[in-house]
């Protein structure tokens, strides 16, 4: 009762403190009626401080959309009755222009297809293939965890099937070569969302690549949400960092903090018994893992591998297909129009892309960056991956019509989630694009924060956001509305360093939340999975995530926000990590 209500507490003083710092930095008032006012920071803010007090994001966004419809109407006539109507009618019409939208429901459409395929994947036994088919040439610990991690980034696709797929197959191995159940469930999460927040296929890129195309078309950046993300991936430095930190200190072979307690009792004693998942929180994955052990005994790689690569296969073609006919059309009007327009008028040349070899990174950059339209395309492909998943479960799974049933049942309820929270999250943009938001905040904070600081606090912002929500998706839709106007407006409203770097930032710190939270979904999955305490398992890896994220702070955000390129800050970045693992093995010699 003491602990709810010091979290309410500080909850109003953190709001109350934040409307009165807008309202003491507000420029001066206006004539214009249009004008934006210290009131627009309240819905996002509303949603901030609410998913920390309530640490559930999906009321916390309803809230925040209320509150901004209010606001559009309630302020300047309070005490009349029509004004708060409109004002509830308002907050509708954000959410209905979300769902009447062609393009986000091609984005939704791309949502519940790809979640069944990875229910039928996993009951048809097609990751179980894989793994078995990979575990061959394991001979000892190292190994054992090297596959761990290999297999959490082959399982890119989605973050909770890396958890419950990875660690359930993954425990009868480490424990036979003495691995902690504390060190599986961290290789586990630690291979779970930073994977799928990076893969260019996933059950992220969707969410990911809306966001992105959604602030790109607000700021008039002229370029689609794909674009964006391949320009955010050089910046994603914390998941980066988090890869080549598993795999750094698998080959080193040197724990530190309680993890190193855990790997030493664990060498000593062997294994733990086998904790009872009913025993373990109820995050009804649990079920899943039972179903899936039972149901999976003599799986076939072919069920997943066929499936997936015509997936990725049918989107890489898709995404060609729409883009390389986006560029030669480009070059066709520029063409044109110079046969009519004297040189100083002529805008500049597009890419030529039969310039480009299209074995080349940049070419495949340029065509998939200047795809018109990515959600259609995406939901084509996960439907195909469906359609062929369910094929050859009949071909080789036999999965019988009840299994299938339950598996369409448990992947659209599984996909509910990022749906909902897509839906709010672009009506809270609506809302916050009426009051305009934006607008104030880049007034006030334009000119104040220095370019080189904006992206290293925006980054620790959102990591504090996500670990404290235990959501990326949350931090991610809270965040990207009110964040990158600010940095658009730091690099001179143009798209610019900072604003590339503000986006990285904004995706890494919100997995690092996912990543490490303990009221994190991924979180409890890998400990459940892994049959590992979730006390113990947040309690060893917190201090392997604090320490890549400094890493990331330091070593790469700030320095390339000076300049620094982000090859030669990731590399400085892991050659530290590398000379820290290096002196606490001298040191315990």
């Amino acid at each position: 009762m003491t602990k709810a209500i010091t979290r309410v507490a500080v909850a109003i003083v953190i709001f109350a403190a934040l409307c009165t710092l807008a309202v003491l930095f507000a420029p001066a008032e206006t004539e214009d009626p249009q004008a934006a006012t210290w009131y627009s920071v309240i819905p996002p803010v509303l949603a901030i401080v609410l998913a920390f007090l309530t640490r559930r994001v999906l009321p916390s966004l309803g809230i925040a959309i209320i509150a901004g419809g209010l606001l559009n109407h309630v302020p300047q006539a309070p005490l009349s009755a029509a004004a708060w109507f409109e004002g509830f009618k308002t907050a509708g019409t954000h959410v209905t222009a979300t769902v009447t939208d062609t393009t986000y429901l091609q984005i939704l459409a791309f949502i519940p297809p790809i979640f069944v395929m990875i229910e039928i994947l996993i009951a048809s036994g097609g990751f179980r293939g894989i793994i078995v088919w990979l575990l061959r040439w394991i001979k000892g610990p190292k190994s054992a965890q090297a596959a761990t991690a290999l297999m959490g980034i082959l399982c890119f696709i989605d973050d909770y099937t890396n958890a419950i797929v990875v660690g359930s197959m993954m425990q009868p191995i480490t424990d036979r070569f003495r691995v902690s159940r504390e060190k599986l469930a961290f290789i586990v999460d630690a291979t779970s969302a930073p994977i799928a927040g990076l893969a260019v296929i996933s059950t992220w890129i969707a969410y990911e690549v809306g966001l992105l195309g959604q602030i790109g078309g607000t700021l008039g950046i002229g370029k689609s949400g794909y674009a964006m993300f391949f320009d955010a991936l050089s910046f994603r430095f914390y998941c980066l960092l988090m890869i080549a930190f598993v795999f750094v200190h698998i080959l080193m072979g040197c724990d530190f903090g309680p993890m190193k307690t855990a790997q030493e009792r664990a060498q000593a004693k062997g294994p733990p018994e086998d904790m009872s998942r009913s025993s373990m929180p109820d995050t009804g994955c649990s079920s899943s893992i039972k179903n899936q052990e039972s149901s999976i005994e003599k799986g076939r790689a072919i069920n997943a591998l066929v499936p997936l690569a015509a997936l990725v296969l049918l989107h890489l073609t898709g995404l060609w297909f729409d883009g390389t006919a986006k560029l030669r059309n480009d070059m066709n009007q520029w063409q044109a129009r110079s046969l009519t327009t004297v040189a100083q008028d002529m805008p500049a040349k597009p890419l030529d892309i039969e310039t480009l070899s299209p074995v080349s990174w940049i070419y495949w950059r340029e065509v998939i960056g200047h795809a018109e339209n990515t959600p259609l395309v995406l939901a084509c492909a996960s439907s195909f991956g469906l359609t062929l998943a369910l094929i050859f479960s009949q071909l080789f799974g036999s999965l019988s019509r009840p299994v299938i049933i339950h598996c369409f049942k448990r992947g659209v309820r599984r996909a509910m989630i990022p749906f909902v929270i897509l839906i709010l999250a672009w009506s809270l943009k609506n809302c916050c694009d009426d009051l305009r938001t934006g607008e104030f905040l880049t007034t006030i904070l334009a000119g104040r924060v220095p370019p080189y600081l904006f992206p290293p606090i925006l980054f620790i912002v959102a990591s504090v956001t996500s670990f404290a929500t235990g959501t990326s998706y949350g931090t991610m839709a809270i965040l990207m509305p009110t964040a990158i106007p600010i940095a658009f407006a730091i690099d001179g409203q143009a798209y610019g360093l900072t604003t590339m770097i503000s986006l990285g930032a904004v995706l890494d710190g919100a997995i690092f939340g996912d990543h490490c939270s303990p009221i994190s979904d991924t979180t409890i999955m890998s400990s459940i999975a892994s049959s590992c305490n979730l006390i113990d398992h947040v309690r060893t890896q917190l201090p392997y995530s604090l320490f890549v994220a400094g890493l990331a702070l330091f070593c790469a955000y700030l320095p390339s926000a000076l300049g620094l390129a982000p090859r030669w800050s990731l590399l400085l970045a892991v050659t530290i990590m590398v000379c820290f693992f290096i002196a606490i093995t001298r040191l315990r010699r």
